[in-house]
């Protein structure tokens, strides 16, 4: 009987494979049938004869190898190189498939990294065994080199993101359809107290308050509609019983085959962010109770000081003060940086209004925000048009009309909203012989600037500003 797989010493190398037993079936349909099988085989597999030297090898070999090694003299691998998992190289000599046919032995359990002539490498797990002939001699072995590039990645994918969960402050936790926790973060248990063995297996409610447990059927319907619940703020209980202000991100976990399976959640504390805006909007309020205060003062002060002043004087002074007022007021209900133009615009008319509503003709695009001083500067200046528009203006008889237009445009310092006020059918308009308050205020206001302008038409008075945004 053959003692043959593969080529040996004794074969030219266009002879077929020979397999160490002989079978019926007339040798199932001859022994070069299994060598065009091995050949059609897209797991990589090669032969080696006693020696080492490589008799055969596939195409799937050649093409892990990235090269094609010369049969008869190519000895233990066909690898250009060779590397052990830790990087370090490993002589083709010491390779799995020579300690097998050293040892005799099948090796398993091993792996190595291959390195192509252009320098990809391929991480690969060998199964080379030793074949004997019918005396009990050793002829050769043959070796299947499994391709685990892929598993490697995916394991070190997984790796990287555990690394990332339970290095992350946040907590974050998997739970399955019925509510049950899966996994449990560093995150989470410095956030609540338990431990991950406390935790998976038992349903997420342990963390909600029972006030609260209707959140989590709303949750889970959501989930199982593959929906995702973006920073929703809520409460949540610790293992001590104390209640945490959270963050909650809650996102659906999909198997292989895309079908929901669960969901993650992510929690993050923000008592600390709760705490700071509660302090801020304590600390707005008492800005504005100091504002108006000081505000009250500078009236008081001024009623003194004016008392040889006319009415009108003061009550054009009183007025300012208020318009003023208004402006910081605006500014402290939600915040002390900026405050919508619309509103600056809406606070400042509303006293005109009053008894001229239908009069105004009001309309910009709602997204434009000024910052503190130009919200006081526009304040200021719409206070000293509407002021002029009732003296002597368009609201100054019963048919007059007054429309404030804005829109965001472009000034060669960048981008600004130009606002323009237009009166229509008040008395005929002349230009004045010289400048009053108003005026002054207006021009020191925006400094001047080219984009300011006040035109006196005889239909009515104009004034376009330009405010850099």
């Amino acid at each position: 009987m053959s003692e043959r797989l593969g080529y040996t010493p004794e074969l030219e190398l266009d002879q077929p494979i020979i397999f160490p037993r002989k079978t019926d079936v007339t040798a199932l349909r001859s022994e070069g049938y299994f060598r065009k099988v091995l050949d059609e085989l897209p797991a990589a597999i090669y032969a080696t004869d006693a020696k080492g030297r490589i008799t055969y090898f596939n195409e799937a070999a050649a093409a892990l190898w990235g090269c094609r090694p010369e049969l008869g003299k190519s000895e233990w691998c066909g690898s250009w190189k060779l590397y052990w998992p830790d990087g370090r190289p490993l002589p083709h000599g010491q390779c799995p498939m020579a300690l097998a046919l050293k040892e005799e032995r099948p090796i398993r359990g091993m792996e190595a990294i291959a390195e192509r002539p252009d320098g990809s490498r391929v991480p690969f797990i060998p199964y080379p065994t030793p074949l004997y002939g019918e005396s009990g001699r050793l002829i050769g072995a043959v070796n299947m080199l499994v391709d685990v590039s892929d598993l490697k990645r995916a394991e070190m994918s997984a790796f990287r993101l555990a690394s990332i969960v339970e290095s992350c402050d946040d907590a974050i936790i998997s739970k399955d359809l019925n509510g049950v926790i899966s996994s449990w973060n560093n995150g989470a248990e410095r956030l609540f107290g338990y431990t991950a063995e406390e935790t998976i297996g038992l349903p997420v409610t342990i963390l909600i308050p029972p006030d609260r447990l209707d959140e989590e059927v709303r949750i889970l319907q959501r989930i199982r509609l593959g929906e995702r619940i973006n920073h929703y703020e809520t409460v949540r209980r610790r293992k001590d019983g104390s209640l945490v202000d959270i963050s909650l991100t809650v996102s659906p976990v999909k198997d292989a085959n895309g079908r929901i399976i669960g969901a993650s959640k992510v929690a993050r504390n923000i008592t600390e962010l709760k705490r700071s805006q509660e302090q801020k909007t304590l600390l707005l309020l008492e800005m504005k109770h100091r504002v108006k205060n000081t505000l009250a003062t500078v009236q008081a002060i001024a009623m003194q000081t004016l008392r040889s002043a006319s009415a009108e004087e003061i009550a054009a002074f009183v007025a300012r003060l208020q318009s003023l007022a208004s402006a910081h007021d605006l500014l402290t209900s939600e915040q002390w940086h900026r405050a919508s133009l619309r509103d600056v615009i809406g606070a400042v008319l509303n006293a005109f209004q009053e008894k001229h509503r239908e009069r105004f003709l009001i309309e910009g695009p709602d997204d434009v925000w000024l910052d503190s001083n130009r919200s006081l500067r526009v304040a200021m200046t719409l206070h000293e048009l509407a002021t002029n528009a009732v003296k002597y203006g368009a609201l100054s008889n019963q048919t007059g009309r007054v429309s404030v237009l804005w829109k965001q445009s472009r000034s060669a310092e960048g981008p600004c909203v130009t606002l323009h006020w237009k009166e229509r059918g008040g008395p005929p308009v002349k230009p004045p012989e010289h400048k009053g308050f108003g005026s002054r205020l207006i021009g020191h206001a925006f400094g001047n600037t080219e984009g300011e302008r006040i035109d006196f038409d005889p239909r009515g008075l104009e004034c376009v500003l330009q405010v850099p945004l």
